[in-house]
């Protein structure tokens, strides 16, 4: 494998290459020690460029045997070799030709994983980001895109099943008990794409009619005696289908779909065109071996890559810089599928836990960059929250400012404009300009600048004047490689709660944009003044999460628990609520070191009880809702001089009087919510487990807590309850 030369990559010095290679074949004779490769690569000069350009392909660690032009091999004057480029000095003048490279690779010493690996038996590739150049000498950047075609040819007895992208395209018998399958993808795609399984494994097969009423032949592959762990990934496979052509109108494309999961896969999953690879961990599930969360994160990653047949296939990145355009989206498009499935406000209060404990210290550290770098080293050090985890958020304030309706036209038009290309952020943020009419250049600096922005907002109420008003300032704190930070378009979704609970109705706004609960945050400053306001209404901010930065505001704390328990908006009822646990284990931190002992509110922790029965709410909502804030949440928000001794301490403090208030309440519900049919991991089963287990955790700590554990496991039918009697 290449060392680090220490090369900076740089957005800027982006350019096409002189070539391009539409068409490629590839022959493998599979064998661990030494297996064959050809590539027979359609190659075309782009117009303008002279025949006497040198062709440049990638390699890394290759050792090439044989080399021909149009059937011609080549003399040693005409090219030049080493195991980590080819060159091709003296080009044909004819502006398309086909050149012939064979290779020669010994999959099992391969311990990079990387290219063409065997592991248990099983060939297998991974080629994202820059794999697929230790397999052949290649284009080996995203925006060369290629039809390809495989014929893979391997001993019987060592690889009976012979898979590739896209539909099968022959198969048969050689000679010695050799035999052959050819694959054909008539999709161009770039060469990181490119897949190739080979063993011996065990299959679960179904089958999909798409919208148009075509039918594609599912196979999900696994190590032979697991199959049976297979069946909630091919039935999650299926709702993604259905659910992407509901949702965005994608309705897949080949004959035949696959997945194939074996334990030695390092990547976790990868979406190669009809044949992702996962780590089975991803995709094998029971009852009595994976938890409700397990069952819930295979359903999402099996989306996830499903839908990057879209957004990321069909439509690629022009080159590693624009990773967010494939990555971020398609996280978007797994986030708002997992919604659907399950709990909508659970599913909005994990992914803004997960971005403040990942990508906002990301923001704030030494490794801060934007959700589109602008250089980089090493592309595989560019996975990151930011570019996932932000890159969703920035996606998802597009829908904000634009409305669901404008946002599903941008995407038509972006998936009908840009299908079969290689595309920017700027063709992204393109198509949402012209469909709405609308200026994005201010809110694309979500995608070029790093850092969380901070909003420090007050407000004032005039009684006689019936006025309100919010004061509203931003800032941006300096990141390592950008001291001085441009003003953001920041959507800030509210509302002003009255005392019944529901949104006040102002007359009249000015000092800032404001279109259908969101305030369009472009200055530095914003006074914000609503009339027809009578009441001093309690501030819902940030609805929804409408933003990705960090809210600083006057809030009384009459107006945190009046949110707590009326918000309408389930995200700000959480957020509410989860400051006030937090700020009260803080304080409890704070006691503990001084040496005393902890004392909380008891409109706290009778809210604890209130919440736990609104029967109005999700159980799964609710179970999350109860939850205290986790020791490293605590231990963030303290932010220095961190005692986890005293954390602990103040945690169980809080969670033995929330106990104490509620007991009754909490025994009586723990019992109703026990399970009388038989498991599903469906979500609203999966959401009464989760406040059941909750429960328990807080009446375990009561007289007769440790028995009630106890009956708790020996009763259990399934892993998710049997691991929360043990944590307890």
């Amino acid at each position: 494998m290449r060392t680090d030369t220490g090369q900076v990559f740089k957005l800027e010095d982006y350019r096409p290459t002189d070539y391009l290679i539409p068409e490629t074949g590839l022959t493998f004779r599979l064998s661990p020690e030494a297996t064959r490769v050809i590539a027979v690569l359609t190659v075309e000069r782009r117009d303008g460029i002279a025949a006497s350009v040198p062709l440049v392909l990638d390699g890394d660690g290759l050792t090439l045997s044989h080399i021909a032009i149009d059937g011609r091999t080549l003399a040693p004057t005409d090219f030049f070799a080493t195991p980590d480029q080819l060159t091709i000095t003296t080009p044909p003048a004819a502006s398309r030709f086909q050149l012939l490279i064979e290779t020669e690779l010994a999959p099992a010493h391969n311990e990079a994983l990387m290219g063409l690996y065997r592991s248990s038996n099983v060939y297998c590739t991974q080629c994202e980001a820059e794999g697929f150049r230790r397999i052949t000498y290649f284009l080996d950047r995203p925006d060369i895109l290629s039809v390809y075609t495989v014929r893979i040819e391997a001993r019987h007895h060592e690889a009976p099943l012979l898979l590739s992208n896209g539909n099968p395209a022959g198969s048969g018998e050689l000679a010695d008990g050799w035999h052959y399958a050819v694959w054909h993808d008539p999709f161009p795609k770039p060469s990181y794409l490119f897949a190739l399984v080979a063993g011996a494994l065990g299959k679960v097969a179904d089958s999909f009619v798409t919208l148009s009423g075509r039918k594609v032949e599912l196979g999900i592959y696994v190590e032979p005696g697991k199959e049976g762990l297979a069946g909630y990934a091919m039935d999650a496979l299926k709702r993604s289908m259905k659910w992407d052509e509901e949702a965005f109108g994608r309705e897949y494309d080949l004959d035949v779909f696959n997945i194939v999961a074996v334990s030695d896969f390092n990547m976790g999953a990868m979406e190669n065109k009809g044949l992702n690879i996962f780590n089975d961990k991803y995709v094998l599930a029971d009852q009595e071996t994976a938890t409700d969360a397990d069952f819930a994160n295979i359903e999402a990653i099996i989306a996830h890559e499903y839908f990057h047949n879209w957004t990321g296939n069909r439509i690629t990145c022009r080159d590693w810089f624009q990773l967010c355009l494939k990555e971020g989206l398609t996280v978007f498009r797994d986030h708002e599928f997992s919604a659907d499935q399950r709990s909508r406000a659970v599913k909005r209060i994990a992914e803004v836990r997960t971005l403040r404990a990942h990508q906002f210290p990301e923001d704030q550290g030494p490794l801060a960059h934007p959700v589109r770098p602008r250089r980089y080293r090493e592309i595989n050090n560019f996975y990151t929250a930011t570019v996932y985890e932000k890159g969703s958020e920035v996606v998802r304030m597009i829908r904000t400012i634009l409305g669901s309706e404008t946002f599903r036209a941008g995407m038509d038009l972006y998936f009908e404009r840009h299908d079969g290309e290689a595309a920017t952020i700027e063709d992204f943020i393109k198509v949402f300009e012209d469909v709405s009419g609308r200026d994005l250049s201010q809110f694309s600096l979500w995608y070029h600048q790093a850092g969380t922005p901070n909003l420090t907002i007050s407000s004032t109420h005039n009684a006689a004047a019936q006025e309100f008003t919010l004061e509203i300032e931003q800032s941006v704190p300096p990141t390592p490689s950008e001291s001085r930070k441009r003003l953001m378009h920041i959507p800030l979704a509210f509302s002003l709660v009255g005392t019944d609970g529901k949104a006040i109705v102002y007359s009249g706004v000015e000092g800032a944009s404001v279109e259908d609960g969101v305030i369009h945050i472009r200055r530095r400053r914003h006074m914000v003044r609503f009339s027809g306001v009578g009441e001093r209404p309690a501030m819902s901010l940030n609805r929804g999460f409408s933003a990705p930065v960090t809210v600083s505001v006057e809030q009384k704390a009459d107006d945190q628990f009046f949110l707590a328990g009326h918000d309408n908006d389930t995200f700000s009822r959480w957020q509410a609520f989860n400051t006030l646990l937090t700020e009260a284990l803080i304080s409890a931190f704070r006691q503990v070191l001084d040496g005393q002992q902890p004392g909380f509110a008891s409109r706290l922790t009778g809210l604890a009880g209130k919440i736990a029965g609104d029967e109005t709410l999700e159980p799964a909502y609710r179970a999350l809702a109860v939850a205290l804030p986790s020791e490293a949440d605590i231990a963030r928000d303290i932010g220095k001089n961190i005692d986890p001794d005293a954390i602990f301490s103040a945690r169980e403090a809080l969670t033995a009087a929330i106990a104490k208030a509620n007991g009754e309440i909490f025994s009586d519900l723990y019992h109703r919510l026990a399970e009388k049919d038989a498991f599903s991991p469906d979500a609203a089963s999966a959401g009464r487990r989760a406040l059941r287990n909750i429960l328990l955790d807080y009446l375990s700590l009561l007289p007769g807590g440790a028995a009630l554990a106890a009956r708790h496991f020996q009763s259990a039918t399934n892993m998710t309850d049997r691991a929360a009697a043990l944590t307890v």
